[in-house]
């Protein structure tokens, strides 16, 4: 699985590279913290999967990067490889800040 740390996914958005970034918490939770992205709950993810695309890297957080290991394990079984999870999810995010 690949894994992207909160300072490259800085530099990554400071550079404009082009991905997406997912958000896979509550609604409660995106509502406190967030850094953009399109809102997937992990729930609704595999009801979702259209909005995935295939030819661009994509980045799933969380709060401490586990429920986004978990997506992407399930999503990769499915087929994706383009997947990348931010590790240590929005607590690390905090902590580099």
């Amino acid at each position: 699985m690949k894994q992207v740390s909160a300072w490259e996914l800085q530099d990554w958005m400071a550079a404009g590279k082009d991905f997406l970034l997912i958000d896979i918490r509550e609604l409660f939770e995106r509502e406190q913290f967030n850094i953009g992205g399109l809102h997937i709950p992990a729930g609704e993810l595999p009801s979702r999967l259209g909005e995935l695309p295939a030819d661009m890297d994509v980045v799933l957080y969380c709060e401490k990067g586990i429920r986004s290991v978990i997506a992407i394990q399930r999503l990769e079984a499915k087929g994706f490889s383009n997947l990348y999870n931010l590790s240590g999810g929005m607590k690390a995010w905090k902590e580099s800040q």
